[in-house]
């Protein structure tokens, strides 16, 4: 698999310091670009848009932490490694509520940039791999349009393809936007109907005066407004497959009739005394409980039995989170398309807030949302900002990283991964941290088994 090659940017204004860097970096596989201007550095990263940017902190006429807030606001996908010589708590909570993924002290210790930029770089080729078997998992992950690769997605294929050539009536299920019309057009395309029409009959938006009408057609003079002879949608579908959506709205009296044109196959036109012949598959859709409607009088058991010969149950998408990646891909790749825009995937940020949210609108609410955000897009990745406020609204300090969190925990947070990093000498954490001892106390907070651990070498 041919992937991009990657490239760092090193943006300081001292050149010893590049060139260190430049020739601790040769051993990696990676384009390496210097800038001793940050004006310079910052029209390399948007001309080039690297992988990595290496910042110092301290520079005349843009400081590294302006340098970092320029490029997180032009493309937050680049990771941001900031160095000082000058390292404070402070300047290192700043860098990282900014969109820092690291602070490094000067002068430079190369094993730990090393490690640092190899733990990036491997990163980066795993979203790149990922992306590409996405894109192929997806096309072997989709059913008659439908894409899932979740236990209870197969299971609704795996039924729909049992079903399909054998079917006169099913009955599919599934809260709203979880996509029964598709499952209902999978069922004809798959059906020996499939050369017939395919009829959609949205029962909740049929005035219930009209509801005879619209489903088993009139005759001229049978009603006031009716000045012709009209075919319901009955005759229409005759042939092929009926899709009654919304069915647990079909007010009572017509449910009877309708029973009795899906039992005999025949219907009788609203002014007529003769019956007509008809041949239709049916599928009805739901997203109410027909079973307590039954239970509640408020639908007919003997039309539910019928309709439900054969159910499919469509999970919400809360319930198939491991589908989420191949569908963000399908509709980042549909919608990028449809407005020519190049957008390839989401930033990291962008994925776990999908993550993290409830999808109380299913994969219909996924769609809008990415449609959206492909819209709003100015890079070529979605970010946080790019989606509808309601996700921004609901980003919690876990889904947004540290930005929510209080000062004094991010500070104590940091103490805690410095202290890691020397193996738990305290001596050792305060002078890089600039602290004293009794401060760093207060910082790490009550005794751990892992600062316990470091006292012996303190």
């Amino acid at each position: 698999m041919n992937l991009p090659r990657l490239s760092l940017i090193a943006i300081d204004d001292d050149p010893q310091s590049l060139a260190l860097i430049k020739a601790a970096l040769k051993r990696f596989d990676i384009d390496v670009h210097t800038a001793e201007d940050p004006a310079v550095g910052l029209e390399m990263v948007r001309r080039n848009r690297p992988r990595i940017v290496l910042v110092d902190l301290m520079m005349p006429g843009l400081s590294g932490m302006e340098v970092l807030e320029r490029i997180v606001a032009d493309d937050p996908s680049i990771d941001v490694i900031l160095m000082t010589a000058y390292y404070s708590t402070e300047s290192a909570v700043e860098a990282i509520q900014k969109g820092a993924c690291d602070y490094l002290n000067k002068p430079l210790d190369i094993e730990r940039l090393r490690a640092r930029v190899e733990r990036l770089l491997a990163e980066a080729e795993r979203r790149q791999k990922a992306s590409r078997l996405d894109a192929e998992l997806m096309e072997a992950c989709r059913f008659e349009g439908i894409i899932g690769r979740s236990p209870l997605m197969l299971e609704a294929f795996a039924r729909i393809s049992r079903v399909a050539p054998h079917f006169r009536t099913a009955l599919v299920t599934g809260a709203t936007g979880t996509g029964k019309e598709m499952v209902a057009r999978a069922l004809y395309r798959l059906s020996p109907a499939v050369s017939g029409p395919f009829v959609v009959c949205n029962c909740a938006a049929i005035p219930e005066n009209l509801v005879e009408s619209e489903l088993f057609g009139h005759t001229r003079g049978s009603f006031t407004g009716a000045t012709h002879d009209q075919a319901g949608v009955f005759e229409h579908a005759s042939g092929g497959v009926l899709f009654l959506d919304e069915i647990g709205e079909l007010p009572l009296a017509a449910q009877a009739k309708l029973l009795r044109a899906v039992q005999n196959q025949e219907i009788q036109r609203l002014g007529s005394p003769g019956l007509r012949k008809v041949n239709v598959r049916i599928v009805a859709a739901t997203n109410c409980d027909l079973r307590a409607l039954v239970e509640e009088k408020r639908f007919r058991e003997d039309l539910f039995f019928r309709l439900a010969m054969v159910e499919i149950k469509l999970p919400p998408l809360a319930a198939r989170k491991e589908d989420l990646p191949l569908l963000l891909r399908h509709f980042v790749d549909h919608f990028s398309g449809v407005y020519g825009k190049p957008v390839d995937g989401l930033t990291r940020r962008a994925e776990a807030v999908l993550v993290r949210y409830h999808w109380p609108g299913n994969v219909r609410e996924l769609e809008n949302a990415i449609g959206y955000a492909c819209m709003m897009a100015e890079t070529g990745e979605i970010d946080v900002a790019d989606l509808p406020d309601n996700f921004q609204k609901e980003t919690s300090a876990d889904s947004a990283g540290i930005d929510l969190v209080s000062v004094e925990e991010i500070q104590r947070i940091h103490a805690r991964k410095v202290l890691e990093y020397f193996g738990g000498n305290k001596l050792r954490t305060a002078e890089v941290l600039g602290v004293s001892r009794a401060t760093l106390y207060r910082l790490l907070g009550p005794r751990t088994e892992t600062t316990a651990a470091g006292e012996s070498q303190s």
